[in-house]
């Protein structure tokens, strides 16, 4: 069996939890560039959405962060 790519694995992710964040890249799939990953599935004609969504951060403090997912047709 083939060794799934890091684009691969996102793609999965995002069609089975609806959408991924640089911290669920990095602990579910170990993916520390996810943006870079992005970049490769836009290349490889995935429509992809970002949005910038606001979490609290460890002060409390709410940040925003990308949450990525599939364009919907």
């Amino acid at each position: 069996m083939a060794k799934m790519s890091q684009c691969d694995k996102i793609v999965d992710y995002i069609k089975k939890y609806g959408s991924i964040t640089q911290l669920q890249a990095y602990v579910d799939i170990g993916c520390v560039r996810l943006p870079s990953r992005i970049h490769d599935l836009k290349r490889r004609g995935y429509a992809i959405r970002r949005e910038m969504v606001k979490v609290k951060n460890r002060d409390d403090e709410y940040v925003p962060i990308a949450r990525y997912s599939l364009a919907e047709d």
